[in-house]
Parts: C-alpha cells; structure tokens; sequence
C-alpha cells in the first residue's frame, strides 16, 4: 500500500466515510475508488517527474493539467478505455469529496471528458438453452435441487448474484406474489415472483435445506452444506460447469440469466420502464442496452421466417 504523507492519509480516510455514508457504496466499491485515486496520487506525488516534492503538494495544488498528464500516461501504457473511465469516475467522486469539504475550491475534474466505451451485447440464453441447462442438473442430490432453485430464482426475478446469495426468508411475501431483494447502495425493491419460482423455493425449504445437520444462517435462502450462505463465486462456479454439462458454448453466467429475464420480456411486450424498475436500474440508460438485443432479435426472427427470405430467388 502507497505509504502517503499524514495530511493524504486524513483526506483518504474522509473520502472512505464519505463513499460508505454519504454515497452509500458497498465496501468493493469503496476500496476500488480508494484504489483509483492512490494510482492518481502515487503519480502526483512519487513519478519520477512528480509535479513537486510529496511535503509541498496539497489537494488545493492539483490542476487539470496533472489530471490531463496522469491520463495521457494510463493511455500511453495500454490501460483500456473502460479502466480509464473507472478512475476518472474514482478521481471525480474524490474531487467532489474535497469540495464538500471545503478542502478545494474548484474541481480540476470539470473539464475532464470520460472515454466513449463501446457497449457490447450481452450473451442471452434462450428458453431452449434454459431448458438444456435445468436439464442437465442432478436432482437426486440435495445441493442439485438447490442449484435448480436458485436458477429458477435467478431467471424468474432477474436477480443479480449477489441479491440471490442475500436472499432473506424474512423478505419472501409470497401471499402478495413478491420478494424484497436488496440491490447495489442498499437500495431496496419490491420483484414480483411468479407460482412456479415460488413452489420451487417452498419446496426446497420445506424438503431440502430443512434437512440440514446445522443452519447458522438461520434467515438465508440458499445454504451449503455446512448451512452457512454460499458465495458469489460458488454460484459462478455452479452455472460454469452446468454450462458444460449442458454443452452450451456460450461463455454464460449467474448473471446472463438477468439479461436473459429483461430480454425476453421486451420481446414478449413488457415496457422499458417497468423492466428497468423490476432490474433495479438507477437510469433508463442502462435498461435501453436491452432494446439493441430486441432489434437484434427482431431481425433474426424475419430473416428466418419472411416468405422472400425462407424461399429465395
């Protein structure tokens, strides 16, 4: 770790309580910010060419043209388009910390333009696909009827993989048809689950995970062997090798199934909104990338069925 001089070290730690209280980050997010901005101040402070001894800089010296010079470096060194936009968001949010703080009084970070990041498609699974892969589960196992579960879960409510691996029994309202899920900054949403997800989850309750020896996580769904809550990786592990067993190619994950949930209810009619609330989407903007996957769709579906194309001349 980058050994700053005491008065960095006092704004660091300010900015850690600001992200965590005010902003309301989890800790990964907090320590990856953290992380950005001491990239930022080892260049500042400890480069070669450092803009001036580490005693003499203070925040109230950082300009936009070291913000400009430390940029043009990621770029010179290969860091990738998306990387670069991750610090400049970290540098942003410090800025803003220093401001609020009245440590500065203008933002170096005003003029600062993010990249442009090309947005790619997500992989999405079709109903077929979803079959092979629940096919392919060992259900004579208790943990196989779990793995079933979670996936019905997953694909049944769009949920991310951690809100699955957090799913409380306490947050299941199954006589309003809804779950409470808590998403990314704590942010809570009510999803509707439908009667299949919920005679699966009542199932395993009733028939598999109240046969385990110990539960330590008394209020958690999904519980491995030792009842404790599973991890993130265990479920990314989990859909990799079902994948395999399925002998789907496509490079898939826990989280391919919320892509998959969005997708296919723009394709059978839903409006973007309401799938932006059920995703738990600050912004409609990050809800459109599902329009480009319902063009693309819409267009394999006339190619494939269109009379000029099935009979071409």
């Amino acid at each position: 770790m980058l050994q700053l001089p005491a008065i960095w070290q006092s704004y660091i730690k300010g900015f850690r309580a600001f992200l965590r209280l005010e902003k309301s980050l989890s800790e990964a997010s907090v320590e990856a910010y953290e992380r950005d901005v001491f990239k930022f101040l080892d260049f500042l402070l400890f480069a070669p060419d450092a803009k001036g001894s580490t005693n003499a800089v203070a925040p109230k010296d950082i300009s936009t043209e070291m913000i400009q010079d430390f940029l043009r470096q990621l770029h010179e060194i290969g860091l990738v388009a998306t990387s670069q936009a991750r610090i400049i968001s970290g540098l942003k949010a410090f800025c803003k910390y220093l401001i609020i703080e009245k440590i500065i009084e203008n933002d170096p970070m005003q003029l600062i333009q993010t990249p442009k990041i090309p947005r790619h498609l997500p992989s999405v699974l079709s109903i077929d696909e979803i079959e092979q892969l629940v096919a392919a589960i060992d259900m004579s196992t208790p943990h196989g009827q779990r793995n079933r579960v979670m996936i019905e879960t997953l694909y049944a409510c769009g949920l991310r993989v951690s809100e699955l691996v957090h799913l409380k029994i306490s947050n299941l309202y199954f006589d309003l048809e809804v779950i409470r899920v808590i998403g990314k900054g704590n942010k809570e949403r009510l999803v509707p689950i439908g009667s299949s997800a919920q005679k699966y989850i009542t199932s395993y309750l009733q028939h598999t995970r109240s046969q385990l020896t110990t539960i330590h996580d008394e209020d958690i769904v999904f519980l491995n062997r030792r009842g404790r809550q599973l991890t993130r990786v265990y479920v990314f592990t989990m859909i990799k090798e079902l994948a395999k067993t399925a002998g789907i190619e496509k490079n898939i994950s826990p989280h391919t199934f919320r892509h998959s949930f969005a997708t296919h209810l723009l394709e059978g009619g839903a409006d973007l909104r309401v799938i932006q609330d059920l995703l738990g989407h600050a912004s409609i903007t990050t809800t459109e990338i599902y329009t480009q996957l319902d063009v693309q769709y819409l267009r394999e579906t006339l190619l494939l069925h269109h009379p000029l194309n099935r009979y071409p001349t």
